[in-house]
């Protein structure tokens, strides 16, 4: 089992050094998401190769098969996609972080946030294999930031969100203007879910977005699914540099 660019690396070298590796025919990678180009790559050198997801503290959380049709959780772990900052999953297909359970008798782990993005992908593999599936890695959950010197985390917003009623989903955009830190806190908004008007709730909101995180910024409340799902708490758009 290789990282994807380690075996790039060795098959540039081979080229470079005129040796014959044509015996290599097959390929499993893992450390990083395999990139479709990489993929591609090895398929034009005769090598068939598929990913694993890992980590140090679990070991083999998922797999592909030859259906290429997402990762296929072990059978001897519980995965749960869950909100940022949070642990309240999310629904299938929405992206999230994921966190693992297991119940290995020597090193046992109970839900270990893995700071990785994916998202339950319903449904059964076209390979047959049954049990739960992920789409694969789509980004970093950890998405912390400084803002006026002040850090700012996934966690602050969620207790936000959870703060008031009628709030399903939240996002801090975070800009540079006129070469300050500007922050503006995007609230998806169930009116029918709400104990107050969009007026009362709004300053509630900007109430609690100072207690959680000391600073000050502006509130919108938007309609439900606005929000792109990507599984972004916060998202800081400025350019520095």
């Amino acid at each position: 089992m290789w990282h994807s660019l380690f075996l790039k690396i060795l098959l540039d070298k081979a080229q470079a050094t005129k040796r014959d590796v044509s015996s290599l025919k097959k390929a499993l990678v893992t450390g990083e998401a395999l990139s479709h180009e990489l993929r591609e790559l090895f398929k034009q050198q005769g090598i068939n190769t598929l990913q694993a997801y890992a980590s140090a503290d679990v070991g083999l959380i998922g797999y592909e098969t030859i259906a290429d049709d997402g990762l296929i959780i072990a059978e001897d772990l519980i995965v749960e996609i869950v909100r940022p900052g949070s642990l309240t999953p999310v629904a299938d297909g929405e992206i999230g972080e994921v966190v693992i359970t297991s119940f290995n008798t020597d090193y046992p782990l109970i839900r270990f946030a893995t700071g990785d993005l994916s998202a339950i992908k319903p449904g059964q593999s076209a390979c047959g294999r049954t049990n739960m599936r992920i789409q694969g890695w789509l980004g970093r959950a950890d998405q912390t930031t400084k803002i006026k010197g002040m850090f700012v985390h996934p966690q602050q917003i969620e207790r936000i969100r959870l703060s008031v009623k009628g709030i399903k989903k939240m996002r801090l955009v975070v800009k540079l203007q006129d070469h300050q830190d500007k922050m503006q806190l995007l609230c998806e908004y169930d009116q029918d879910q709400s104990e107050l008007t969009k007026l009362e709730l709004t300053g509630v909101l900007l109430d609690n977005l100072k207690q959680y995180t000391k600073l000050n910024g502006s509130v919108e409340l938007v309609e439900l699914g606005s929000l792109a799902d990507d599984g972004k708490v916060i998202d800081d758009q400025r350019v520095i540099g």
